[in-house]
């Protein structure tokens, strides 16, 4: 093989189009462009999205990005920060009365991130299975509702 003798694979190159070469070629005088319009002009184009006037996709959908909406109501908290709390007793009401978690928030889980020393009492709020065996283990105690156990 020599290099003056490489060629493409067979069809794999097509001749380009050669237009405006008379009636019989089947690209003659308007070239494939069609009759009038904005598109068989020279030069005419429009921008990407644009609908002719109407009002855009793109600014008809409102613009709410990828926060999710739920992210207002749940929170984390991490088990070392339980034990920096003066509550002995953890449920949603007293985390939100102390200040750990927003006003806003219906829903809890605590996480294991830290350790816990002294005996706690956790109410409804949901957990790993971790976090539970490090709460039994300093002595303290759970009570989960059947709705949060399932979470």
């Amino acid at each position: 093989m020599r290099l003056n003798t490489i060629k493409p694979a067979a069809g794999s190159t097509r001749n380009k189009k050669r237009v405006g070469r008379g009636v019989g070629s089947g690209s003659g005088k308007t070239c494939g462009r069609g009759h009038k319009g904005q598109k068989s002009r020279s030069g005419g184009f429009h921008k990407i999205g644009f609908e002719g006037g109407q009002m855009p996709l793109h600014r008809r959908l409102p613009k709410r990005g990828f926060k999710s909406v739920k992210s207002l109501y749940t929170e984390q908290i991490r088990l070392g920060d339980l034990d920096k709390l003066d509550i002995s007793i953890i449920n949603l009401s007293e985390l939100i009365n102390c200040g750990a978690v927003r006003s806003l928030t219906r829903r809890v889980k605590i996480y294991l991130s830290g350790q816990i020393k002294k005996s706690i009492k956790v109410q409804g709020i949901a957990m790993s299975n971790a976090v539970k065996v490090a709460i039994e283990k300093a002595g303290g105690s759970i009570e989960i509702n059947n709705k949060e156990e399932n979470k």
